[in-house]
């Protein structure tokens, strides 16, 4: 099954299928910033399972909080964030799962662990049941 996405404009679209080796939050800085929200929402795919299917996202490179580099993936003209690439997911792409189309996505689909933990915003709550992790794995 294949689960479609793209970016706020849609000139860049891109799917994965199969199903995801996992899906995290991310409360670090670097995701709060790349997200502009108080957490990122993250499925982590093996990268032969994704492809982009249209258009060309734009990149931008930098050491994250894990002293590891991330490559952001974005679309030029909108800046929505689609995913992310780099060595601390090797041969894996981190989608962004705000871009799904599928609606109801978020719903059926609860988050298995939450990355940089402690950095979490004092007023969202620990989802229960999922993993807890100070940083990455």
């Amino acid at each position: 099954m294949s689960h479609p996405g793209g970016c706020f404009c849609s000139k860049i679209r891109m799917s994965y299928s199969g199903e995801p080796n996992a899906h995290v939050l991310c409360h670090c800085l670097d995701c709060r910033k790349i997200s502009g929200s108080t957490y990122s929402n993250n499925l982590v795919v093996p990268e032969d399972n994704f492809k982009v299917v249209s258009g060309t996202p734009k990149t931008i490179s930098k050491v994250a909080d894990s002293g590891k580099t991330i490559t952001s993936h974005f679309c030029g003209d909108c800046g929505t964030t689609l995913f992310r690439t780099g060595d601390t997911f090797p041969n894996a792409v981190i989608i962004k799962s705000g871009i799904l189309d599928d609606p109801e996505w978020p719903n059926k689909n609860v988050p298995k662990g939450e990355l940089f933990a402690p950095k979490r915003v004092e007023w969202v709550s620990a989802i229960d049941g999922a993993a807890q992790m100070p940083a990455m794995p």
